[in-house]
């Protein structure tokens, strides 16, 4: 049965590179035309695979749909929050996950430090975004045109001495940010505040989400805090590839 099921599934990723004949989907699974062919009745009758009128087999519209249906119902905070807590507790400091909705960036997940000084930021509330750097991480994986309508349209409140102070700065720091894949705040909204973030991206690659861990000065300093950046990374990439269903989560029990 298992040789059954994995025989089929090989069928999906080969019909995903273009429509193949019977004879091309048998010679690929190394098996007889006629168990190629119940295989093939099988996903159609699924709704995964579809017979064009020339014979060939193409992906199914259910498959899409199902695609599209299991996107809509992840949930990046859910999936996100153990990994947020590990990288917490091992740190200390104070964890932070956010996304880009309809021109605003919004914390939707924080795990607060283990020491008496506490961040003002809250779940729910929108982040300074012309300096935080959860911001500049969304932002900059949007398109160029984008990008700079909505550079264009920013007020630039100058929070610090740090603060990005106008539209053409803001574009050069997402260039910036794109080209490292990684983005920091030291002192640009708060001065006594440093963060340091990494991006969260789907299976298309594109940032769906953005990841940070602060902390204010009289705790670490910057150059402290800059050290956990592999560490920060290597969390945004467990969170990325398990959002993306590229990294297994284990077998139920």
């Amino acid at each position: 049965m298992s040789q059954t099921v994995d025989r089929a599934l090989s069928i999906l990723p080969l019909l995903a590179e273009g429509p193949a004949d019977l004879g091309r989907v048998a010679d690929r699974l190394g098996v007889h035309k006629s168990t190629a062919l119940r295989l093939l009745r099988t996903l159609h009758e699924h709704g995964l695979v579809y017979r064009q009128s020339d014979q060939r087999y193409r992906l199914g519209a259910r498959l899409f749909a199902l695609a599209q249906e299991a996107m809509e119902n992840l949930d990046i905070r859910e999936i996100a929050h153990p990994h947020l807590m590990r990288l917490n507790e091992a740190c200390g400091h104070t964890v932070h996950l956010a996304v880009y909705e309809e021109g605003e960036v919004l914390y939707i997940d924080k795990v607060d430090s283990r020491y008496p000084v506490r961040m003002y930021s809250r779940i729910g509330k929108p982040v300074a975004i012309t300096v935080a750097a959860v911001a500049k991480l969304l932002l900059a994986d949007l398109p160029e045109p984008e990008r700079r309508a909505l550079a264009d349209k920013f007020d630039y409140p100058l929070y610090t001495p740090r603060s990005t102070p106008n539209a053409p700065a803001f574009l050069r720091e997402l260039e910036k940010v794109r080209e490292q894949g990684w983005a920091t705040d030291l002192g640009g909204h708060e001065e006594s505040i440093n963060c340091v973030a990494a991006p969260i991206r789907g299976a298309d690659g594109r940032v769906v989400a953005a990841m940070s861990v602060s902390a204010p000065n009289v705790v670490v300093t910057a150059e402290e805090l800059l050290t956990l950046l592999p560490q920060v990374r290597r969390t945004a990439d467990a969170i990325s590839g398990e959002y993306s269903g590229r990294t297994p989560v284990g077998d139920p029990e």
